[in-house]
């Protein structure tokens, strides 16, 4: 008998990165799951316990789940091909080939097997409808954003309309705010055991961009574009060449890329903190998040600053599709 699957396993480890951490914090955990239906390839014909074979070709197909599929996982789209740096997080995928000879004798072979995506999402129709938002921090200056569209992928421009308007209520309070700079940033978030009962984040800022203002909040308000390139990395060495990565995982024009497995998740914000001082106000730091779907709150709140922040639906990895 000749059984072939594809297997998905995912790892998480977010201590690796620290040396003394790796090997005295939790150990790395493992996941494995079954991508789509095992395929049976070959069976004896009734009867008989095994047949003398000195060569075959067994043709086969494994359909990827297209749905969302609700509880049932392995109805659900599979993420892509992933390798965090230090392998804090991994999706890695094998075809797994059972041989069974008699009632006891099996054996199982795997082969690497990269899934990359091929999505040009920044690129869709459907991402390319504005996005806005309005926000404050402490009902003296009014912070609004509008966004063109909200999916990035790598080299591509975000430019951001950003308008700061005082209260007309507290005019007198408003003008005696001076805005120092306006800071733009992208910020990438990554959620192990999300699903657990002890999820932990880890956020790291991968580009940002500020610019000086200095002046009083005028009556009119303070109106301005900020923008900035979302980086990508070179493939290619100091001699032009692209070397062949690991067995198992693509190469991607970035670190990563806007995803969900069941052991990790990654999401990326774009955040607009803008920093104002006056001599009677002490402003609150605020901190707000959109996500690809829904609107999530963090909270960092420095003394002196109006923190804001609208997050692109998601950052792509790859072009084309599975």
């Amino acid at each position: 008998m000749v059984r072939i699957c594809l297997q998905r396993r995912e790892t998480i480890h977010p201590a690796a990165e620290n040396v003394a951490k790796r090997h005295l914090g939790t150990p790395r955990r493992e996941t494995v799951d079954l991508v789509g239906k095992e395929v049976l390839l070959f069976r004896c014909v009734s009867g008989k316990e095994a047949e003398s074979v000195i060569a075959m070709d067994l043709p086969f197909q494994i359909f990827i789940p297209f749905g969302r599929g609700g509880e049932e996982t392995n109805r659900r789209i599979p993420p892509a091909s992933l390798q965090l740096p230090s392998r804090t997080a991994e999706t890695y995928y094998e075809l797994v080939v059972t041989v069974q000879q008699g009632q006891s004798a099996q054996n199982r072979y795997t082969f690497p097997i990269p899934l990359q995506r091929y999505d040009t999402l920044s690129t869709f129709g459907m991402y390319n409808r504005p996005e806005s938002k309005v926000m404050t921090a402490d009902n003296i200056i009014t912070l609004g954003i509008s966004l063109p569209k909200w999916s990035y992928g790598p080299l591509d421009p975000i430019t951001v309309y950003i308008k700061l308007a005082p209260n007309p209520d507290w005019m007198s309070k408003a003008k005696r705010v001076t805005i120092q700079k306006i800071t733009l940033a992208i910020e990438e978030e990554i959620t192990f055991n999300p699903e657990g009962d002890e999820p932990t984040k880890k956020i790291n800022k991968i580009a940002k961009h500020t610019q000086p203002v200095g002046t009083k909040m005028p009556d009119a308000g303070y109106v301005t574009n900020l923008g900035l390139v979302f980086p990508a990395r070179d493939l290619r060495d100091a001699d032009g060449i692209i070397k062949r990565g690991k067995p198992g995982f693509p190469l991607y024009e970035v670190t990563s890329f806007t995803t969900t497995s069941t052991l990790y998740k990654i999401e990326f914000f774009l955040s607009i903190k803008v920093r104002a001082a006056s001599p009677h106000v002490c402003p609150v730091g605020m901190l707000t998040g959109a996500g690809a779907h829904d609107v999530s709150p963090r909270h960092h709140p420095p003394a002196t600053d109006r923190d804001m922040s609208h997050g692109p639906a998601s950052m792509q990895g790859g072009n084309g599709c599975y």
